[in-house]
């Protein structure tokens, strides 16, 4: 039997980059769609989370996509929805992401209360997470149940950083001044209108949560949203008979109305009920992983032995690395500049767009290197990169420029040059002199207008 969550038949698949097979609706808001995928080349489901630009402009949401994606590339932990890629074109922005198909938390609770043993384990890797989180300088916000969804072992992912804050958002007096969230997880000072600390706001949300999760509604709850504010403001609520003495004393100690007063994320984690069950001092999941960025790829040099049909050839049968291309909408939809999201240690000192075959770039690549008086050195590894290498000794020794060609869309490469090696002024006199033999192959420079 074939994927459930795809149509059948080769003439019905949605592909977008070449890369993705798009599947059935998973969810939908104002301006973004959320559909289940599946990538071409590891069969391995995904979550592409659809983004039309103009409709988040025109809603005044930029900084909130741009916040989303910035927090997501900071976070890399076990119970944290991944984002995998960022692709896009001058309409749309595409996230893939993880795709966690257990649903919410919060069907789980809406079903009643959970056992204490099964509460701990989503709380402790709750805390997991919003402790790394806060250890980034990243606040969620927002957290509720609803933002808390279960993959096929049952383990908890936190997403929909929409409206987290990073460190830049704090005000001269160190504290954050954003009104949001929702209502019954809210703490006071953040209901106060008033400067508040991420960190404790969150703290708050959490002792909310784990008192739904074992009461099965929460503490807090009324129809008069006035009347649950007066509530919160006075740390308003009763503990059901069943909850144990010590369940009770953590989330005392977190549904406290003094933040200054209220208990920290390291505190929780040493506190006598969360480290019940735990697998020697962190369970074997308290510590984050971190996904190492790979490294660009050193080229070696081959010399000239290689045929130009040889090359051609070989380049036919593979495809060159895909490119996030943020760096595009930024030089081709103004008021859309997402660039400082991505890859910020790379220096992209020139960028350009063409329609052209990456077959037919590289070779005016290596064409115009050698009009140039460059060395060319091959890589070994990556058949759509190579180092063009200065013959005369400059100020700062040869200068060497890397050139790579990345996949953007479908018809659409991108062509990223980089000082390697020399003096920036020697390089910028080679951005000059290399522009002129390119004319026919580029659509758009960055920072200038795209047909």
């Amino acid at each position: 039997m074939g994927d459930p969550d795809y149509q059948s038949g080769i003439e019905n698949r949605h592909v977008i980059f070449g890369k993705y097979e798009m599947g059935r609706l998973l969810g939908q808001g104002t301006f973004a769609k959320v559909y289940h995928a599946r990538d071409f080349l590891t069969m391995e489901s995904v979550a592409v989370k659809v983004i039309k630009t103009e409709q988040v402009k025109k809603q005044g949401l930029m900084e909130q996509i741009t916040r989303e994606i910035a927090v997501m590339r900071l976070v890399r932990h076990p119970n944290v929805v991944q984002l995998k890629e960022v692709m896009a074109t001058k309409t749309k922005v595409f996230l893939v992401m993880e795709y966690v198909k257990g649903g919410e938390l919060f069907t789980k609770i809406a079903k009643g209360r959970l056992k204490e043993t099964q509460a701990r384990k989503y709380f402790q890797q709750l805390i997991s997470a919003i402790d790394y989180c806060h250890s980034r300088g990243v606040y969620h916000r927002d957290l509720k149940p609803e933002n808390l969804l279960l993959d096929e072992n049952e383990d908890l992912k936190v997403t929909d950083f929409g409206l987290s804050a990073l460190p830049e958002q704090l005000r001269h007096d160190g504290m954050l001044h954003t009104q949001c969230g929702t209502p019954a997880y809210i703490s006071p000072e953040v209901l106060r209108k008033k400067g508040y600390d991420g960190s404790k706001a969150d703290t708050w949300s959490c002792g909310v949560i784990l008192y739904a999760l074992l009461a099965g509604c929460l503490p807090f709850r009324e129809e008069n949203l006035m009347h649950m504010y007066k509530k919160i403001f006075k740390a308003e609520y009763e503990f059901p008979p069943w909850f144990s003495g010590d369940a009770r004393r953590l989330i005392s100690r977190m549904l406290v109305v003094d933040p200054s007063q209220r208990i920290t994320i390291p505190a929780i984690m040493r506190s006598p009920w969360f480290c019940r069950g735990l697998k020697g001092s962190d369970g074997g999941f308290l510590a984050p992983i971190l996904l190492k960025t790979p490294s660009l790829i050193d080229v070696t040099e081959n010399g000239d032995k290689t045929s130009e049909t040889e090359k051609t050839l070989r380049r036919s049968k593979s495809s060159p690395r895909f490119y996030n291309a943020f760096e595009i909408i930024s030089s081709m939809s103004s008021g859309f500049d997402l660039s400082n999201m991505f890859e910020t240690n790379r220096k992209s000192e020139s960028l350009f767009t063409s329609k052209s075959c990456t077959s037919m770039i590289m070779n005016k690549l290596e064409s115009i290197a050698k009009k140039l008086n460059f060395k060319i050195l091959y890589s070994n590894q990556n058949e759509y990169k190579l180092k063009m290498e200065g013959l005369s000794e400059g100020r700062k020794g040869k200068l060497v420029v890397s050139a790579e060609v990345f996949e953007a869309a479908p018809e659409v490469a991108v062509v990223e040059f980089s000082k390697t090696a020399g003096d920036t002024l020697e390089y910028k006199k080679f951005e000059e002199d290399v522009r002129p033999g390119l004319q026919d192959i580029v659509w758009s420079w960055q920072g200038e207008n795209g047909s």
